[in-house]
């Protein structure tokens, strides 16, 4: 009799949708049971009565099937650390994909971005989300060998589902300002996978390296040819990390 795939649930970053996942499911398909999840407001989802990290923490926690391996990309990581730290139970692994502790750089924090970067990107995404997202996908697929035909494609799967909710953008916007993990990161008890791309901009390469030396069972992947969305320009080197990881870490 075949054993049952584990479970691998897939949380998307701020302003985007579980479509993000599209390819990288393709190359996981045969060795997970699958769950690509959308923050809420987002991908048709409704916003929560209040859109916080918590609560969003807390709703993720309750989609999960027990024992999971939930990979978080971007804010998507945020989120998964702290349901990972609050509902245990849940997860018993972590994939932390370009995320970090804190995404606004202070004077003891540089490895962030800076607020008025941050803020002038949350302007554009909630002016006009639609075009916002098809340039950040084209500065996150640059250098493909197949650009053209992955954005194309890109375009299509994410036309056909809703924008975010322009209340949930604003939540996600103040989270991303306010959020700062790293007192909390040391008390994660489950074994993590730290990926990130070497040419990050958003969420700088020295994050990841904060993340894995913080948190306590940690290891880490750098992809030195990608930027801040590997899971679509080195699909396949990140499927491959987390099958290595799944199986042995």
């Amino acid at each position: 009799m075949r054993l049952a795939k584990p479970h691998l649930a897939m949380l998307h970053g701020w302003g985007m949708n579980a479509r993000v996942f599209d390819t990288l499911t393709e190359w996981l398909a045969d060795d997970f049971e699958l769950h690509a999840l959308s923050l809420p407001g987002h991908g048709g989802r409704a916003a929560l009565p209040h859109n916080t990290l918590q609560s969003w923490a807390d709703d993720l926690a309750q989609q999960l099937p027990p024992q999971s391996t939930l990979l978080g990309w971007s804010l998507g990581g945020q989120v998964a650390m702290r349901a990972a730290l609050d509902h245990p139970h849940a997860i018993a692994r972590l994939v932390l994909l370009s995320s970090t502790p804190a995404f606004v750089a202070t004077a003891e924090w540089p490895a962030g971005m800076a607020l008025d970067d941050l803020e002038a990107f949350g302007r554009s995404l909630i002016a006009d989300p639609d075009a916002t997202l098809m340039r950040f996908l084209s500065l996150q697929t640059r250098g493909m060998a197949e650009q053209k035909p992955v954005l194309q494609r890109l375009r299509q799967t994410f036309a056909a589902v809703p924008s975010a909710d322009a209340g949930a953008l604003a939540s996600g916007l103040d989270i991303l300002r306010d959020t700062d993990l790293r007192a909390s990161v040391p008390h994660l008890t489950q074994p993590t996978l730290v990926l990130h791309g070497a040419l990050d901009t958003l969420t700088p390469p020295a994050a990841g390296d904060w993340l894995a030396a913080h948190v306590p069972n940690a290891q880490r992947r750098i992809l030195s040819r990608a930027a801040h969305a590997p899971q679509l320009s080195h699909s396949a080197e990140v499927a491959a990390a987390i099958r290595e990881f799944a199986a042995h870490g």
